[in-house]
């Protein structure tokens, strides 16, 4: 099981201001009332998609999700970012894994806030072990969700380092402590399992 008490002191430390809820639909509700009257970009994220914001946040922000209409650019010209994460320590790293870059650019600079929503099925002891489950979890169910033909998405158990053109881990961030270009950053973690 998770220690989200150690996990949230290490994320502080680290600069990010952080949240927790029990379930996805209060996690969507505090988001919901908390950003009102502003732009924002959301990455493709199955757990965005998950706590229903496609469908909260657009009646009263300007959203631009490229999944649902908006554009790459339109997103990462907005004041607010929201993604997830493929893998985070206890240890207060996080860890994404992107194919075209937007992603995890957005969350490093452009945007004066930035959010980015955990399930505890994403939570690891230790770096290594986020980053294990990035490369070996997360990306090979991606790949197999977009219908890549790569060696992960074909067996789905584990990264091959693959040199398929359909390969989608071709960036990967660690974000050590909140970037300096980014005002506010907030890590809002649900105690469930959300997204790949």
């Amino acid at each position: 099981m998770a220690d989200i008490k150690k996990l949230r002191g290490n994320l502080e430390m680290r600069g990010f201001a952080t949240s927790c809820f029990a379930t996805a639909e209060e996690a969507a509700k505090y988001l919901d009332g908390r950003l009102d009257g502003t732009s924002i970009g959301i990455g493709g994220s199955m757990t965005a998609q998950q706590l229903g914001l496609d469908q909260l946040l657009p009646s009263h922000n300007s959203v631009y999700w490229h999944w649902l209409g908006g554009s790459s650019g339109q997103a990462a010209a907005a004041d607010v970012y929201i993604s997830s994460v493929n893998g985070i320590a206890e240890t207060g790293e996080l860890v994404n894994i992107d194919g075209t870059g937007n992603r995890v650019a957005s969350t490093i600079y452009g945007h004066k806030s930035l959010y980015l929503i955990v399930g505890v099925n994403k939570i690891a002891p230790t770096f290594e072990k986020a980053l294990w489950r990035a490369r070996n979890i997360a990306a090979p169910r991606n790949a197999q969700r977009l219908g890549r033909k790569t060696p992960c998405a074909a067996k789905g158990d584990r990264c091959y380092d693959c040199e398929s053109p359909d390969r989608i881990c071709r960036a990967l961030t660690v974000l050590w402590a909140r970037p300096t270009a980014i005002e506010y950053a907030e890590v809002v973690i649900v105690e469930q399992e959300l997204g790949l």
